[in-house]
Parts: C-alpha cells; sequence; structure tokens
C-alpha cells in the first residue's frame, strides 16, 4: 500500500484528526488537531473526508519518500517545500511518484502545517481516532522511520490550490461569558479586553501563554474556587493574573479562574500565532456567537468549490509528456470553420 517513509522529522509532530469529543467523563479532552481548519483545507483539496488524520508538523517539517504512487496536500502555516528538489506550491494538492522524496522546511509563518495523503494516515485507531494525544498517553511523536500508510484513496484528482485564510498573525480573539465570567469585576473585565496582548514563549498543544504590560487578571475571591470541567477556549488565568487561552489537549478539570471562552472559529489565530503576535479580546454575545460559529461551519463545506486549478509553469514540469496538453489532431490545411458535413 501506498505512503511516505519518514527520513527526517522535526521534534514536534504527530499524526491528528478531529480528535475524541464526548470522553470528558474519563478524563480525556478532545484532543486533534490544533489548527482543525487546515484539515478541512486539506479535505477540500483532496476531495475527501475532512475526519481523516493527516500529519501535524510544529515548526518545521521533514524529509518523506513516497513508497508508491500518492496524492498529498499540504496546508496550515505556510512551510518551504519541495519534491525531488522542484518547489511545490503550498495550500495546495500535488503527486507523487514511488521513490520521489518530499522536504519540507520551516514555517514561513503560523506554527503548525499539515501534510494530507490522499485516502488520510492510516494509523492503528484508539478510543475512536487516531489523534495522537500526548497528555493523555495515546500515541506517541512521530520519528524517522516510521512509515505513514495511506488509507484507500478512491479519487485521483491532484493539482487543485485553495486560497487560505490568513489566520496566522494573531489578531482579534472573540470572547464569550462563561461559567466564572461573573467572578471578575466588571473593571476588570474591560481592562482585559482594553489591553493589547502578544504571544508569549509557553506555548503547545494544551494552551498559549498571553503576554501584556501592566497587572494580572484576578478573579474575587480565586482562592476558593472548586474544580470545574474546562474546555478548548477557555480564558484561565494563573496565580498571578496572567491568561492563557486553552487548546484542543487541554485538561479536563482546573481551579484556576476563567474569565470567558475564545469561539472555536477564532482558536486557530491562538494555536497558529508566532511568539510576539499581536492579539486583542473582544466582549460578545452568546447570540452573536453563535451566528459567527454557524458561518465559520457554512464556509468549511464551501471550500470544495473554492479550490481551483493549479496554474503550473511547463518549463517545470519534469514529465510534462504525462499531462493532455492538448486533446485531439488538426490538420494545417483543414478549413477550421468546416462542420464535417457535405452539403
Amino acid at each position: 500500500m501506498s505512503g511516505l517513509k519518514i527520513l527526517r522529522i522535526g521534534p514536534a509532530a504527530s499524526v491528528q484528526d478531529m480528535g475524541r469529543p464526548g470522553l470528558l467523563g474519563q478524563g480525556i479532552s478532545q484532543g486533534g488537531a490544533a489548527d482543525t481548519l487546515a484539515l478541512a483545507e486539506g479535505a477540500a483539496l483532496l476531495r475527501q473526508d475532512p475526519g481523516l488524520a493527516a500529519l501535524e508538523m510544529g515548526g518545521i517539517g521533514g524529509e518523506f519518500e513516497a513508497t508508491g504512487p500518492l496524492r498529498i496536500a499540504l496546508t496550515g502555516a505556510p512551510m518551504t517545500a519541495a519534491l525531488d528538489g522542484v518547489a511545490l506550491i503550498w495550500n495546495a494538492s500535488h503527486r507523487m511518484e514511488a521513490g520521489q522524496r518530499l522536504t519540507i522546511g520551516a514555517a514561513r509563518a503560523g506554527v503548525y502545517g499539515y501534510l494530507h495523503l490522499g485516502g488520510g494516515i492510516a494509523t492503528e485507531p484508539a478510543l475512536g481516532a487516531r489523534a495522537v494525544h500526548l497528555m493523555a498517553g495515546l500515541g506517541r511523536a512521530a520519528e524517522a522511520g516510521d512509515l505513514l500508510t495511506a488509507g484507500p484513496d478512491p479519487n485521483s484528482e491532484a493539482g487543485l490550490v485553495l486560497a487560505a485564510e490568513d489566520r496566522f498573525k494573531g489578531g482579534e480573539l472573540r470572547i464569550i461569558d462563561s461559567f466564572q465570567s461573573h467572578l471578575f469585576a466588571e473593571d476588570v473585565r474591560a481592562r482585559f479586553t482594553g489591553t493589547a496582548f502578544s504571544r508569549g514563549s509557553r506555548a503547545n498543544r494544551m494552551g498559549v501563554e498571553m503576554v501584556s504590560e501592566g497587572e494580572g487578571f484576578a478573579a474575587e475571591g480565586q482562592l476558593n474556587i472548586l474544580s470545574e470541567v474546562i474546555l478548548p477556549g477557555d480564558v484561565q488565568m494563573t496565580g498571578d493574573g496572567k491568561p492563557f487561552v486553552l487548546l484542543r489537549e487541554c485538561q479536563t478539570t482546573g481551579g484556576y479562574p476563567r474569565i470567558g471562552t475564545v469561539l472555536p472559529c477564532d482558536l486557530p489565530k491562538v494555536a497558529q500565532a508566532q511568539a510576539g503576535a499581536a492579539m486583542r479580546f473582544r466582549w460578545i454575545g452568546l447570540e452573536e456567537g453563535l451566528d459567527a460559529q454557524a458561518r465559520y461551519e457554512k464556509a468549511w463545506k464551501a471550500l470544495p468549490a473554492a479550490c481551483r486549478p493549479l496554474v503550473r509553469d511547463l518549463a517545470a514540469i519534469r514529465d510534462l509528456l504525462s499531462f493532455q496538453l492538448i486533446s485531439g489532431a488538426v490538420s494545417a490545411q483543414a478549413d477550421p470553420f468546416a462542420t464535417g458535413e457535405s452539403a
């Protein structure tokens, strides 16, 4: 079966899908891809289910060799990529033949890049998903020598490109009230959304530190708060009042106060923000949040229709004869206006 053999890989690479919803009661957070939009983009480019697993690469990629013919797509944080030394377009689908080598370098923007295979990566499922969840002890990071086996791929279309939503520079994060928002005084809440933050140096798949000048953001009676259920998007304050936005692999319960919850559709901005990226929070109501999330999910479903054929430089195509550039044949002496019918 076709797939990719890992020859070299960065330290923060793992197989990810949409994760494991519904296991909070067993102490396992959902996990899954840090940037779920990137999974949907890759699925659109390969005309397949967005629930299929892909390789998530944090900061830097690696080198891979095809064990057979297959289709790939590259999405998420744009990284330098080349196939047998020829540069590849990011956020596009491509074809690989057996023995060809794919090289993926460092991210030029953002944090997490994604390598998709036609048919998905067919690792052994655990608890209903293929997503590696290191904090829960499910799976492990990708290593050199691993074989990323592709699942059955009924499609053959490649050479598509998709205009990616720019979510790699931070920006505005919409936040709604959560269970503990009332514990923060109104002036603290106003100061929170009036503060300019930047992405701190402490960040992983569990959460991202938000750094700002001035005092922290304390809740009233926060030393007496009992542990409660935690979800991705919750903005949790440490003991000194420093906020962390929790991501897909966050803990399931916690006693630190949470001022609110970032909309799921804005979490890719948090996950993809590089150190120092500027971010601000904006309070919105529940109805506005539900509407924004609905529009986001509608845009997901429209991604396949937004894909366009990849315009290729003919001079850079090594296997030019394999492309059907002209269909049929014409005669230089024939009348181009003749219909072929006799009068």
